[in-house]
């Protein structure tokens, strides 16, 4: 088993985070990831709190492990979903889309650890001399908001720059993308689209059927002019987002284009008009596993990989 000192400081069994995905990440899914040994993420998104607070109290009474709560800052509801995750003592509290600054005192206080995701180096150090308990370098590659810098550019900088632990993130699905990341120095990884297809997750039955479909060209990114690029699976919204920025649509008419589109595909099953947000890594998830066999396989893989590269070098 691969251990670092992301394991030890989470109290978790593999150093795997499962991404926070908005309308996915659920009780039940970050249950099964934990119940695994890994940290599983239960995602505020664009939520009200009594959402939110339905599925923290659903996930006590599923496992006594230690899982995560994601607060997009970007959220109207994000003041709310920080209160509830220190009134219902949230081990761990991922951020993303933002700083988390102002809420890093009372989080502490609280005795709640805080992990933000960074897109570059700059914002590592900021977070890091914030007090955060480690950051999560998240390249381009991923699903949903991107930044620009790939994970396998940024991972390896952000750990030169920053003393406390460091995850990677974007692109990351099976144990040879484990095993690039830790030779890259980083402590953990945080895996999303790799679990949507685990049979614990409750997106809708067409989304999962869209990531098993994928190639390696169906990734896209939309968005890019608004500055707020997003990465999705191409489809008619794709396309309508394509045409709107070719003509230089003002950002709000794009802008409005996107409004409930994740919901729509993930809930609602509109993969056609709705935004399938996967990372760049879907075309290589080929089959619908439990999380645990997700996390087993890409972990004995890594071990595997590692140990074949290292019998390959001459020294």
């Amino acid at each position: 088993m691969i251990k670092t000192s992301l394991c030890a400081m989470l109290g978790i069994e593999y150093p795997i985070i499962q991404g926070g995905m908005a309308w996915i990440s659920d009780a039940s899914l970050a249950a099964a990831v934990s119940e695994a040994g890994g940290l599983g993420v239960i995602a505020g998104g664009n939520a009200e709190r009594i959402h939110v607070e339905a599925q923290v109290k659903k996930i006590k009474t599923m496992t006594t492990k230690p899982y995560a709560l994601n607060v997009m800052l970007l959220s109207p509801h994000a003041d709310d979903i920080i209160q509830l995750a220190i009134d219902e003592a949230v081990p761990i509290v991922i951020t993303g889309a933002g700083s988390p600054g102002k809420y890093i005192d009372a989080l502490k206080a609280a005795g709640i650890m805080v992990i933000p995701v960074v897109a570059s180096v700059a914002l590592a150090r900021r977070m890091e001399g914030l007090g955060v308990n480690a950051v999560i370098a998240e390249g381009t590659e991923a699903g949903g908001h991107i930044g620009e810098l790939t994970t396998m550019a940024l991972t390896p900088q952000v750990i030169d720059a920053v003393q406390c632990p460091v995850i990677s993130a974007g692109g990351i699905a099976d144990g040879r993308g484990a095993a690039a990341a830790f030779m890259l120095g980083a402590d953990g990884i945080q895996v999303g689209t790799r679990f949507l297809v685990a049979k614990e997750c409750t997106v809708h039955d067409h989304y999962k059927q869209m990531i098993l479909d994928a190639k390696d060209t169906s990734s896209v990114v939309s968005g890019r002019s608004t500055g707020h690029p997003v990465r999705i699976l191409k489809n008619k919204l794709y396309r309508q987002f394509s045409e709107l920025e070719k003509n230089n649509a003002p950002a709000e008419a794009i802008d409005a284009l996107g409004s409930g589109a994740l919901k729509r595909a993930a809930v609602d099953g509109d993969v056609v008009l709705g935004s399938v947000m996967a990372g760049q890594i879907a075309g290589l998830v080929r089959q619908s596993q439990t999380a645990s066999e997700i996390i087993t396989e890409m972990f004995d893989d890594c071990h595997k990989v590692i140990n074949r590269t290292l019998s390959k070098i001459n020294y």
